[in-house]
């Protein structure tokens, strides 16, 4: 199966978990699930804007950071310019924050509200150099919408 075939099939099925959902963590950890095992990445999961952080959320994968302050590493980043940022390798990403030394390549979705806001942000990180392109910043960004009015 192709990724775009594995992205459809993510989407529709993100779209059905979504559906009556009134629980954002279980949301995340589920739309985290559902990623992490379509695509085989190595860390999927959500950080949460709170209190003036990135705070860690519902993930599947190894131990994770914490926090992430806004405008560090790929994640505070991708919250402060509003964008989605791919990174085919994060040694050469500027103030990379390394939470995992396996992890080489990374994309972060924004998470927003209705003002246009970053609620969260969706990470992803994968063992292999130059994993994520733009059809995956395409199909990862309807995901993110998909989810944002249920956060």
């Amino acid at each position: 199966m192709s990724k775009e075939e594995k992205y459809g099939l993510l989407v529709k099925q993100v779209e059905c978990l979504v559906e009556g959902c009134d629980n954002s963590v279980s949301l995340m950890a589920n739309v985290s699930a559902a990623i992490h095992e379509t695509m085989g990445f190595f860390w999927t999961g959500f950080y949460v804007e709170k209190d003036n952080m990135l705070k860690l959320g519902p993930f599947q994968g190894s131990v994770a950071c914490y926090t992430i302050p806004h405008g560090k590493g790929v994640c505070g980043t991708a919250y402060e310019r509003k964008q989605t940022i791919v990174v085919p390798d994060v040694e050469q990403f500027p103030g990379h924050i390394a939470c995992s030394s396996l992890s080489r390549s990374e994309i972060v979705v924004p998470v927003f509200d209705d003002m246009g806001n970053v609620k969260a942000v969706l990470d992803i990180d994968s063992k292999e150099l130059s994993t994520f392109d733009a059809t995956d910043a395409h199909y990862l960004e309807i995901i993110a919408k998909t989810i944002s009015r249920h956060l």
